[in-house]
Protein backbone atom coordinates (compact mmCIF):
# COMPACT_ATOMS: atom_id res chain seq x y z
CA UNK A 1 0.00 0.00 0.00
CA UNK A 2 0.85 3.55 -1.46
CA UNK A 3 1.27 5.85 1.90
CA UNK A 4 -0.22 9.83 1.11
CA UNK A 5 2.49 12.45 1.64
CA UNK A 6 1.50 14.15 4.66
CA UNK A 7 0.62 18.19 4.50
CA UNK A 8 3.88 18.82 5.35
CA UNK A 9 5.15 16.66 2.66
CA UNK A 10 3.09 18.54 0.23
CA UNK A 11 3.85 21.83 1.10
CA UNK A 12 7.58 21.44 0.97
CA UNK A 13 7.25 19.79 -2.79
CA UNK A 14 5.03 22.53 -3.43
CA UNK A 15 7.34 25.42 -2.33
CA UNK A 16 10.27 23.69 -4.03
CA UNK A 17 8.39 23.32 -6.94
CA UNK A 18 7.41 27.11 -6.70
CA UNK A 19 10.78 27.69 -6.80
CA UNK A 20 11.65 25.71 -10.18
CA UNK A 21 8.20 27.26 -11.52
CA UNK A 22 9.93 30.67 -10.85
CA UNK A 23 13.46 29.86 -12.33
CA UNK A 24 11.39 28.78 -15.43
CA UNK A 25 9.27 31.49 -15.93
CA UNK A 26 12.10 34.16 -15.60
CA UNK A 27 14.54 32.50 -17.67
CA UNK A 28 11.76 32.04 -20.49
CA UNK A 29 10.57 35.80 -19.80
CA UNK A 30 14.53 36.83 -20.70
CA UNK A 31 14.25 35.55 -23.92
CA UNK A 32 11.62 37.87 -24.69
CA UNK A 33 14.96 40.32 -24.98
CA UNK A 34 16.00 38.41 -28.00
CA UNK A 35 12.91 38.88 -29.26
CA UNK A 36 12.02 42.67 -28.91
CA UNK A 37 15.81 42.77 -30.64
CA UNK A 38 14.85 40.91 -33.46
CA UNK A 39 11.44 42.70 -34.13
CA UNK A 40 12.45 45.81 -33.47
CA UNK A 41 15.17 46.00 -35.48
CA UNK A 42 17.46 46.89 -32.88
CA UNK A 43 20.30 44.91 -30.73
CA UNK A 44 20.44 42.75 -27.60
CA UNK A 45 21.67 45.69 -25.45
CA UNK A 46 19.53 47.90 -26.34
CA UNK A 47 16.14 45.61 -25.93
CA UNK A 48 17.61 44.63 -22.47
CA UNK A 49 16.98 48.63 -21.54
CA UNK A 50 13.48 48.05 -23.62
CA UNK A 51 12.76 44.94 -21.56
CA UNK A 52 13.87 45.85 -18.11
CA UNK A 53 12.05 49.91 -18.72
CA UNK A 54 9.00 47.86 -18.56
CA UNK A 55 8.41 46.39 -15.35
CA UNK A 56 5.66 43.49 -15.97
CA UNK A 57 5.43 40.56 -17.99
CA UNK A 58 2.38 41.25 -19.19
CA UNK A 59 4.08 44.76 -20.95
CA UNK A 60 6.77 42.96 -22.00
CA UNK A 61 4.88 40.82 -23.76
CA UNK A 62 2.80 43.54 -25.08
CA UNK A 63 5.36 44.90 -26.72
CA UNK A 64 6.49 41.54 -28.28
CA UNK A 65 2.68 41.16 -29.81
CA UNK A 66 2.42 44.41 -31.03
CA UNK A 67 6.34 44.37 -32.93
CA UNK A 68 5.00 41.23 -34.06
CA UNK A 69 1.33 42.83 -35.62
CA UNK A 70 2.72 46.00 -36.66
CA UNK A 71 2.95 44.86 -40.55
CA UNK A 72 6.92 44.23 -41.01
CA UNK A 73 6.88 40.77 -39.58
CA UNK A 74 6.03 38.28 -42.37
CA UNK A 75 2.43 36.04 -41.31
CA UNK A 76 3.89 32.47 -40.54
CA UNK A 77 6.73 34.57 -38.12
CA UNK A 78 4.03 36.62 -37.04
CA UNK A 79 1.90 33.37 -36.31
CA UNK A 80 4.70 31.84 -34.27
CA UNK A 81 5.84 34.53 -31.83
CA UNK A 82 1.55 34.96 -31.37
CA UNK A 83 1.50 31.68 -30.53
CA UNK A 84 4.23 31.47 -28.11
CA UNK A 85 2.93 34.14 -26.40
CA UNK A 86 -0.21 33.27 -26.25
CA UNK A 87 1.32 29.78 -24.92
CA UNK A 88 3.45 31.65 -22.10
CA UNK A 89 0.81 33.88 -20.71
CA UNK A 90 -1.51 30.56 -20.20
CA UNK A 91 0.86 30.28 -17.42
CA UNK A 92 0.71 33.58 -15.92
CA UNK A 93 -2.24 33.47 -13.51
CA UNK A 94 -1.04 30.17 -11.99
CA UNK A 95 2.38 31.54 -11.18
CA UNK A 96 0.98 34.88 -9.63
CA UNK A 97 -0.73 32.25 -7.95
CA UNK A 98 1.95 30.74 -6.04
CA UNK A 99 4.47 33.68 -6.14
CA UNK A 100 1.90 36.33 -5.26
CA UNK A 101 0.06 34.52 -2.71
CA UNK A 102 0.07 33.87 0.96
CA UNK A 103 0.44 30.72 2.63
CA UNK A 104 -2.26 29.57 5.58
CA UNK A 105 -2.20 26.38 8.20
CA UNK A 106 -5.13 24.49 9.56
CA UNK A 107 -4.48 24.17 12.94
CA UNK A 108 -5.56 21.13 13.37
CA UNK A 109 -4.92 19.25 10.15
CA UNK A 110 -2.01 20.88 9.34
CA UNK A 111 -3.12 21.49 5.61
CA UNK A 112 -1.80 24.60 3.55
CA UNK A 113 -3.61 26.70 1.46
CA UNK A 114 -2.65 29.94 -0.40
CA UNK A 115 -4.44 32.76 -0.44
CA UNK A 116 -4.20 34.98 -3.40
CA UNK A 117 -3.22 38.62 -2.73
CA UNK A 118 -5.57 40.86 -4.29
CA UNK A 119 -8.75 42.32 -3.40
CA UNK A 120 -11.61 42.20 -6.15
CA UNK A 121 -13.94 45.02 -5.91
CA UNK A 122 -17.15 44.52 -6.70
CA UNK A 123 -20.67 46.92 -6.89
CA UNK A 124 -21.04 47.39 -3.26
CA UNK A 125 -18.35 45.18 -1.45
CA UNK A 126 -15.19 43.61 -1.89
CA UNK A 127 -13.60 39.98 -2.24
CA UNK A 128 -10.46 38.67 -0.66
CA UNK A 129 -7.91 36.81 -1.69
CA UNK A 130 -8.96 33.09 -3.16
CA UNK A 131 -7.99 30.41 -1.25
CA UNK A 132 -6.57 27.10 -3.31
CA UNK A 133 -5.41 23.73 -1.11
CA UNK A 134 -1.56 22.45 -1.18
CA UNK A 135 -2.33 19.20 -2.27
CA UNK A 136 -1.36 16.64 -4.91
CA UNK A 137 -3.57 18.48 -7.25
CA UNK A 138 -1.70 21.79 -6.72
CA UNK A 139 1.63 19.87 -6.93
CA UNK A 140 0.78 18.09 -10.45
CA UNK A 141 -0.69 21.38 -11.63
CA UNK A 142 2.99 23.36 -11.22
CA UNK A 143 4.41 20.39 -12.34
CA UNK A 144 3.04 20.73 -15.75
CA UNK A 145 3.22 24.02 -15.96
CA UNK A 146 7.33 23.74 -15.08
CA UNK A 147 7.04 21.03 -18.26
CA UNK A 148 4.88 23.54 -20.21
CA UNK A 149 6.92 26.65 -19.85
CA UNK A 150 10.58 24.46 -20.60
CA UNK A 151 8.72 23.16 -23.88
CA UNK A 152 7.96 26.63 -24.89
CA UNK A 153 11.48 28.43 -23.94
CA UNK A 154 12.97 25.73 -25.94
CA UNK A 155 11.08 26.69 -28.73
CA UNK A 156 11.26 30.16 -28.14
CA UNK A 157 15.51 29.30 -28.83
CA UNK A 158 14.35 27.61 -32.01
CA UNK A 159 12.38 30.59 -33.33
CA UNK A 160 15.23 33.36 -32.08
CA UNK A 161 17.83 30.93 -33.48
CA UNK A 162 16.25 30.09 -36.65
CA UNK A 163 15.56 34.12 -37.63
CA UNK A 164 18.70 34.86 -36.60
CA UNK A 165 17.07 37.34 -34.08
CA UNK A 166 20.28 39.10 -31.90
CA UNK A 167 21.72 36.72 -28.84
Amino acid sequence: MTRLPTAAENFDALLLLVGRLNYTWSNTESLLIHLIAGLAGTDKDTAVIIFLTLNTTRARVDLVERLAKAGKTPEAEKARILDLTKRFMKYSALRNRYSHSIYSFDPKSGDASTILMRIADRKTDIKLGRTSAVDQNAIEEVEAAISSVARINKECWAIITELGYPK
